[in-house]
């Protein structure tokens, strides 16, 4: 069974068409998941052990336990 490490972060569209890619872990990074949002849409998303990254493409706001980002206009 994978560990969970409870670490998610929240992604909310401000447009339409965003991309959300996940990354594997290990010694090649490949994309491994990918999803398309619209504005006013949410997604929730958790660092796994086969994720090490998420890759954002578009206008978006992210909530983590770090703060908030908002991309620029």
């Amino acid at each position: 069974m994978w560990e969970i490490t409870g670490e998610y972060v929240v992604i909310k569209a401000l447009e339409n068409g965003v991309t959300i890619i996940g990354l594997t872990r290990g010694r090649d990074t490949k994309f491994h998941h990918s999803e398309k949002l619209d504005k006013g849409e949410i997604m929730i998303a958790q660092f796994t052990e086969h994720t090490s990254a998420i890759k954002i493409r578009g206008r978006v706001e992210v909530l983590t336990r770090h703060g908030r980002l908002k991309t620029d206009e």
